[in-house]
């Protein structure tokens, strides 16, 4: 695909924060726009090797503001890549406010800003958690009905069902992924794998739910994100495209792998009760992407595994600022402004 101004929202999050780092080093004429509201889920820290460069800029404000939307689709934009959202299924557990409002009212002001505006193509980044759970057999394909469990997956299929009535109603070039679960550099500590892993490398035990069989399909970030670059420049308008790791394990496996890799012992795990609604099993079937736009996962589980654990043993201030909430103040160092 030729030049492109792009909007990347959720930019300054752990998926989309890699994603701005693969377009800029693979699409060096592109321009990129990283609008993100800095929520505790956003780190400029994320960017900081972005932010000199004259085909990045970064936009502090709210997806669900169309006074800051609508401008900057309206300035020559030719696509939009929508990462921004409220994820972690324990937060929508306790709360759900703000998974409506981001997630769904969110994605409702981009796609009205996109009918405005002479953008190509709004990727929808969507979840496999929106079909719900599976048995011990089966996978999620893009057939699969949608059937969420906890507020974050029905909030997220509420967008995805937003995003398809756009483009059927108004013709709107629309695309949606949904995706495995994500490892890799630059994510929260809140989510299993790097909270795991910081909790371990601070000698701290690892919570693990229930009896630790839930099983997922885990993808390395940077997989992802290829396959994102690949349905926004091949990707059919008004079709779904599932993004799988091939790596399906259980908690439980993960656990005691990243215990081994770290040269801990099993007293570091600690069983807790099991979160409310816990689906038990997801698994995906990417062979749509493959068998039509090329993409399979590249990274080995282990191998991706054990360099994410090294890149959090490289990068302990980037974690230690988080847990201490120091990041917070990364956006006023830089800009002078507080949040």
């Amino acid at each position: 695909m030729t030049s492109m101004k792009v909007v990347v929202t959720g930019g300054a999050g752990f998926i989309g924060s890699n994603f701005v780092h693969l377009l800029l080093a693979e699409r060096g004429d592109w321009q990129i726009i990283c609008l993100d509201a800095l929520t505790y889920a956003g780190n400029l820290a994320n960017l900081e090797s972005c932010l000199g460069n004259p085909n990045f800029r970064f936009v502090k404000g709210d997806i669900c503001d169309p006074d800051t939307v609508e401008p900057i689709l309206a300035d020559g934009v030719e696509a939009v890549v929508h990462f921004a959202a409220e994820s972690h299924v324990d937060r929508s557990i306790l709360g759900c406010q703000e998974f409506i409002r981001t997630n769904i009212q969110g994605a409702q002001v981009l796609l009205d800003a996109v009918r405005q505006s002479n953008v190509r193509r709004f990727l929808q980044i969507s979840t496999d958690e929106v079909y719900g759970s599976l048995g011990p057999d089966g996978y999620f394909t893009e057939q699969t009905p949608l059937a969420p469990n906890s507020p974050y997956s029905a909030s997220k299929a509420a967008a995805d069902l937003l995003v398809q009535a756009y483009h059927h109603t108004y013709g709107l070039p629309t695309l949606i992924t949904r995706c495995s679960n994500n490892y890799g550099p630059y994510q929260l500590p809140e989510k299993l794998i790097p909270l795991f892993v910081t909790n371990l490398l601070a000698d701290k035990q690892v919570p693990v739910y229930g009896d630790g069989m839930n099983v997922r399909d885990w993808i390395h970030v940077t997989d992802h994100c290829r396959a994102v670059l690949t349905v926004l420049e091949k990707g059919r308008p008004g079709e779904i495209y599932n993004i799988g790791g091939n790596s399906e394990r259980a908690n439980i496996e993960i656990t005691r792998l990243l215990i081994e890799l770290l040269g801990k012992d099993e007293s570091m795990m600690e069983f807790v009760p099991d979160r409310p609604g816990h689906d038990r099993r997801y698994a995906i079937d990417a062979s749509k992407i493959k068998n039509e736009l090329g993409w399979e996962p590249q990274t080995d589980f282990t191998q991706g595994l054990q360099e994410t654990i090294q890149w959090y043993i490289d990068n302990e201030s980037w974690w230690q600022a988080i847990k201490s909430g120091e990041y917070l103040t990364y956006y006023e160092k830089q800009y002078g402004k507080s949040l």
